[in-house]
């Protein structure tokens, strides 16, 4: 299976929009953050013009995120022949970044598509494979929830597409038992490993099980990197990540802050197996959100996630909390925190 790891939101665009100018059949897009304000990156003029060539074009994206997204482009994109839904649901949304082209290349991540984010670290894997058809799968999932009526896109909800956990597979959030599942994987494999776990996320928000499985790896001796950026694009987000990456960092974990803004999504194991996904570190994630995410243990795609986590490591700078002193605002949130962490 040949993959490609973007490591900002920039490179991943460029990526994105190479393969839909090579479309010949179909574009499957599914999309937490959708905007038409990246003009150097004009994906709505791509995939119209593609729609007008006759490929068939489905864009999913979700209401609440993709707020921003004029009237008028979603009118224009209809016109074109483009079928556009939307994720609409009560505290529910598709926070999943998903590209499939011609139903053999497909993009998953955490890239969204915004002007605000286009010089951000993130993370987006190119794949082709056996992989992909799962991934269409995740998508027609989200397709028959939106409304979508296109039999070739809704019959993949029939098709057994299981993937190998030997050394690649996707594990979706989109239902109850899958919610169990994606715990449960976490569990698994914080709780199998030997040597160093290693998790990138912006958002950190972790459950009182995942508090406890880090605990329990530490115990054993193994050690717990996390890679969070100093400053996040959410203020309150920064007072949660400083309150849990101080508990953690109590516990024994060594904290990364990057001073640039880091979206990615990501989990090392023993350097052996390693994951890349929309997934944050936090409730709404492993509870409500939809999400996806690539796990695998081949030793080329391992390899390059080591080497990119690697870089960042050392364009970070490690957490000190003697340095860093509480501000007033986390004496104000922590117990606010306190009491919402014991319901998680």
């Amino acid at each position: 299976m040949k993959h490609r790891f973007y490591t900002t939101s920039e490179k991943a665009w460029d990526g994105m929009l190479e393969a839909i100018s090579d479309a010949k059949q179909s574009i499957y897009l599914e999309m937490y953050i959708f905007a038409d304000n990246t003009p150097d990156h004009a994906f709505f003029a791509a995939l119209m013009q593609k729609a007008k060539e006759g490929v068939r074009v489905k864009i999913i994206i979700d209401s609440l995120g993709s707020a921003d997204l004029r009237a008028q482009t979603i009118s224009d994109a209809k016109d074109a022949g483009i079928e556009l839904l939307f994720f609409s649901y009560w505290l529910q949304h598709t926070h999943k970044k998903i590209l499939v082209i011609d139903e053999t290349i497909a993009f998953v991540g955490g890239v969204n598509i915004h002007k605000l984010f286009k010089k951000w670290n993130d993370l987006q894997i190119r794949m082709k494979g056996p992989v992909v058809k799962s991934i269409i799968r995740s998508f027609a999932r989200t397709y028959q929830m939106c409304g979508g009526t296109d039999p070739l896109v809704l019959a993949w909800n029939s098709k057994k597409t299981r993937i190998t956990k030997a050394r690649l597979w996707i594990l979706e959030h989109w239902k109850p038992e899958s919610q169990r599942e994606t715990r449960k994987y976490f569990q698994e494999a914080i709780g199998g490993a030997h040597k160093n776990i290693t998790i990138v996320t912006p958002y950190f928000a972790p459950q009182r099980w995942l508090v406890g499985a880090l605990h329990q790896a530490m115990l054993r001796g193994v050690s717990v990197d996390v890679m969070l950026p100093e400053h996040t694009d959410l203020w309150h987000m920064n007072h949660v990540n400083y309150f849990f990456m101080y508990r953690l960092r109590v516990l024994g974990a060594t904290i990364y802050l990057s001073p640039e803004m880091n979206h990615a999504k990501a989990m090392l194991i023993d350097n052996t197996e390693g994951m890349v996904g929309s997934q944050n570190i936090d409730p709404l994630s492993f509870q409500y959100n939809l999400e996806t995410g690539v796990f695998f243990r081949q030793k080329n795609m391992v390899k390059d996630l080591k080497e990119i986590i690697e870089q960042w490591k050392n364009d970070s700078f490690i957490f000190d909390p003697p340095i860093k002193k509480p501000e007033l605002i986390d004496y104000i949130l922590s117990p606010i925190i306190r009491i919402f962490y014991r319901f998680m």
